[in-house]
């Protein structure tokens, strides 16, 4: 492919990687760990090390067939068309729920702005739609123009982080910076598994680059690269702010808000400060929500490329652009939200953040698994099998056997996919 089909270098896509990682849920997760004191510590510093060591695997695999059209062909290589074709529509279910749930999150953080926006449940649907579809227009301009909205807002939802971290550090310095006892180690163990899984829901994206290897140019050297760059940094991010927050304010305070960014900020630095923190919580996830649009399409178009799915799903634009799919993935992503509109906004975004979570992790496994066979990364990935596995149990039977519900629906595709894989279209 030409740097046109492969617009993405190290930074670019180390920004895909920041973006899809950094969208909402660290910017109310403080308040829901805050229960937890130093078992919440912990399940940062556990989280963070199951998602490193399936990118790592990730990374590896993706070296070992640079020519890839991304991870979902990587795996069913490995393991088979059928895994991969129910590995990759699982993965795009989750795409297409994350616009969802970052479109409604983009919508509550406006609305401390314009609170007509969320006055009503109508009002906040629509809204969230109208977010999402300017998203959607963007991405069909193309790759390109997808990948340089990332590196702007990459930057800009990195402000309020950096924030947190400023003021945490000041006041730590000044010794005000008071943590909580230490609890003995079966209290701690004994909250591990719902808290793990809280993190992992912000971990989740540092796959993205690893998806989207067929925009990467040097896959095969950039991908690796990317992906543990941006998963460590947005990792130590994490732990250093919400660990802040929950040691600097009282549980209690935490508890009841749903901006505990904003809530820190003001207490600690004023009104004007916590109200641009909230427009930087909104452009966060903006940012995110144009990575997952761009995911979402990229996932069936590599799926169809390898041979996995109908021809169907590969047809792209003069501009290499899958319009179709990435048309019926915002049409999806609609539905979910108009599905349940009668409830409020935070009601919608627990909802389907459940539902990325579980549907996600399926691609983990796989991951981890095909490396195992592969024999790359092996130790990284012999970790991430029962990291995973653990994740999914947390998760709950629920959303996991909703998740698993769903993914079955590709079997019909499976058996009604062409035979041998598109090739891109000459340039």
């Amino acid at each position: 492919m030409s740097d046109t089909a492969r617009p993405f270098g190290f930074w670019t896509a180390t920004a895909l990687v920041v973006g899809g990682m950094i969208g909402s849920a660290i910017f109310v997760l403080p308040a829901a760990l805050a229960p937890f004191g130093w078992t919440g510590v912990l399940a940062w510093v556990v989280g963070i090390g199951g998602a490193l060591c399936v990118a790592y695997a990730l990374g590896r695999l993706a070296a070992t067939m640079p020519h890839s059209t991304g991870a979902i062909a990587v795996t069913g290589a490995v393991l088979g068309d059928l895994p991969a074709v129910l590995i990759g529509w699982s993965y795009w279910i989750s795409c297409w729920a994350a616009c969802a749930a970052l479109s409604i999150a983009a919508t509550g953080y406006l609305a401390v702005f314009w609170p007509a926006l969320a006055a009503t449940p109508a009002r906040g649907a629509a809204a969230a739609l109208v977010i999402l579809w300017l998203l959607t227009l963007l991405n069909l301009r193309g790759a390109r123009a997808a990948g340089r909205f990332q590196i702007v807002t990459t930057l800009l939802k990195l402000l309020p982080l950096l924030v947190v971290v400023g003021i945490v550090a000041l006041a730590a310095g000044a010794g005000e910076v008071t943590p909580p006892p230490l609890p003995a180690a079966a209290d701690v163990f004994a909250g591990l598994t719902p808290a793990v899984t809280l993190t992992l829901f912000a971990l989740v994206g540092f796959e993205a680059t690893g998806v989207a290897a067929e925009r990467i140019r040097d896959p095969g050297r950039t991908v690796l690269r990317a992906t543990m760059a941006g998963t460590a940094l947005t990792g130590v991010l994490y732990l250093v702010v919400a660990t802040g927050i929950g040691f600097m304010l009282p549980p209690e305070r935490l508890a009841g808000s749903v901006t505990p960014f904003a809530l820190f900020v003001e207490t600690f630095w004023g009104r004007g400060p916590a109200l641009l923190v909230a427009l930087f919580a909104a452009v966060a996830a903006i940012g995110a929500l144009g990575c997952w649009v761009l995911l979402q399409s990229e996932v069936p178009l590599g799926m169809a490329r390898a041979g996995l799915l109908p021809r169907w799903f590969g047809i792209v634009s003069a501009r290499d652009v899958p319009v179709r799919v990435t048309l019926l993935s915002s049409v999806l992503a609609s539905v979910l939200i108009l599905a349940a509109g009668s409830d409020s906004l935070a009601g919608l975004y627990v909802f389907v953040g459940k539902l990325v979570t579980s549907t996600t992790l399926y691609l983990y496994l796989a991951i981890c698994v095909a490396a195992l066979i592969r024999r790359v990364a092996v130790i990284p990935a012999a970790l991430g099998v029962p990291f995973t596995l653990w994740a999914m149990w947390g998760a709950g039977i629920e959303a996991s056997g909703l998740g698993l519900l769903l993914t079955l629906t590709a079997l019909p595709l499976y058996w009604m996919r062409g035979q041998g894989a598109i090739a891109p279209q000459p340039r």
